[in-house]
């Protein structure tokens, strides 16, 4: 059993996390993560209306008798979302767990709340927004490296340093995020100072996940080098999957084009149209790195399992056996 700050603070088995991801993080995989020992979220904004999320919640609790949170996202948008409504409709139904990410605005969101009792797990990409979100009373942090599916931020600092970075300052409770899917990248964050790890893109390709087979099938096909850097001249970076669309987008943002020159090839409902029908080749999609190290389509009971089996082994034989090595030598 691997106990940390993160399982015992909330209440989970398995220092694993699956974070909140825009049109995924519905209640069948969530309710699947929660009944397998980990900590899924719901994404609060994948709801169109706020009733939908209550809707959702309270579905979600008909699946699981387990601890499971809800995602809330605050980035500037044209038609912004009424973000308070989402946050009162996620205190109102009993969720006592939160992950936070966006703009400084989330501050607003965390005041409702804290008030409510509600513990806080804030996205960060880099040490000083962690420490900056500590300084605010959040409850732990995710760390996100350069590896990560969605938005890296613009430090381009991979996890291998970017997490004993965060370790070194953050005291809070803290998990490893970018670029983890199985049990040595869990030992590798525990050992780097992480309390647990959060994955995206792995619990993409499992059974309970919301999206077409043939979406999960080509995150299997593709390797570490199947993604692409989108919005970077706007300062908003993401990575997303490879594939014709995204290419597309990238060619017009390196000319020198605003936003408004690609909106049609990367607006969300046609990422989504893709992700229901199983064309790849439809619109952008968020995707890792760890893709590179994903080979099949599992349970998420049986991928929690197994990534939970090979650290313990880890721990127990590979690294045991090194120590009783060096031991030896020593003798």
């Amino acid at each position: 059993m691997l106990r940390t700050r993160f399982t015992e603070m909330f209440g989970v088995e398995h220092p694993i996390a699956q974070g909140g991801m825009q049109w995924v993080g519905t209640a069948e995989l969530v309710s699947a993560v929660a009944n397998a020992g980990a900590l899924g979220f719901l994404t609060a904004l994948t709801q169109p209306t706020p009733q939908a999320l209550a809707d959702e919640i309270k579905r979600c609790r008909d699946m699981t008798d387990k601890p499971f949170g809800v995602n809330l996202t605050v980035f500037p948008t044209i038609n912004a979302p009424d973000h308070n409504a989402y946050a009162q409709v996620i205190i109102d139904g009993g969720v006592r767990i939160v992950e936070t990410a966006g703009t400084p605005a989330i501050a607003e969101q965390w005041a409702m709340f804290k008030a409510a009792g509600l513990k806080i797990i804030h996205k960060c990409t880099s040490v000083r927004h962690a420490l900056s979100a500590e300084r605010k009373g959040v409850d732990a942090i995710s760390i996100d490296g350069f590896e990560c599916a969605g938005h890296p931020g613009e430090d381009d600092i991979p996890g291998l340093i970017l997490i004993p970075a965060a370790a070194d300052q953050v005291t809070i409770p803290m998990l490893a995020s970018g670029g983890f899917g199985d049990g040595r990248g869990l030992v590798a964050a525990l050992a780097l100072g992480a309390d647990g790890i959060n994955m995206g893109t792995r619990f993409c390709a499992t059974r309970e996940a919301p999206i077409h087979d043939g979406i999960k099938q080509q995150i299997v096909a593709n390797d570490e080098r199947a993604t692409e850097l989108l919005y970077r001249s706007y300062r908003n970076t993401a990575r997303v999957a490879k594939n014709t669309i995204a290419s597309e987008a990238l060619r017009i943002e390196r000319e020198g084009n605003g936003f408004e020159a690609i909106a049609h090839l990367v607006r969300g409902t046609r990422g989504k149209e893709g992700l229901d029908s199983g064309d790849p080749e439809h619109g952008i999609w968020s995707a890792g790195m760890v893709q590179g190290l994903i080979h099949d389509v599992p349970t998420v009971r049986d991928l929690i399992d197994r990534i939970v089996a090979e650290a313990e082994a880890i721990i127990d034989r590979r690294l045991a056996g090194i120590t009783q090595a060096r031991t030896a030598v020593g003798a």
